[in-house]
């Protein structure tokens, strides 16, 4: 797995002109499916998104998580993040997840970080197009990638 994580002050999914959903204060996480994922690599990334200590403590040090500031989270899938454009101009997707897996595994991590979190999760659309609308705090953005084949649970 693979994910894009953003400290943000608000944001929100628009799909076909219609407001599908939005947060407050805490994180945008654009989450990127690979092939061979399973329940190991969900439970790291998981653990790894509630605990990343990105936030201002009251000493303005990033040493706050998103579970620590009670913030919201905004969780989007990206199969674009595994894009390969090493070659010609035209990116090639074979990393990714099918589809079918990637729904699957996409729809299963959100059922896990609302379990494990009690924080307000939110979703995008899965498979469709979105209009992502964020104001990034910082900035910070991170990228984050799951060990090969995460046994960790």
């Amino acid at each position: 797995m693979r994910a894009v994580i953003q400290r943000v002050s608000k944001a929100s999914v628009t799909v076909n002109d219609t407001l599908f959903s939005s947060t407050g204060p805490g994180l945008v996480v654009l989450l990127a499916v690979a092939r061979g994922d399973g329940e190991g690599e969900i439970s790291w990334m998981v653990r790894k998104i509630l605990n990343l200590r990105i936030f201002n403590d009251g000493e303005g040090k990033m040493n706050l998580s998103v579970s620590d500031t009670g913030g919201e989270i905004l969780v989007v899938s990206q199969f674009t993040l595994y894009a390969d454009s090493s070659r010609g101009n035209r990116p090639g997707f074979s990393d990714s997840a099918p589809y079918g897996l990637a729904e699957d595994m996409y729809n299963r991590f959100v059922v896990s970080i609302r379990s494990r979190s009690g924080l307000r999760i939110e979703t995008g659309c899965f498979g469709e197009e979105m209009q992502i609308n964020l104001i990034n705090e910082g900035p910070v953005t991170m990228i984050v990638d799951t060990p090969i084949h995460s046994d960790e649970g």
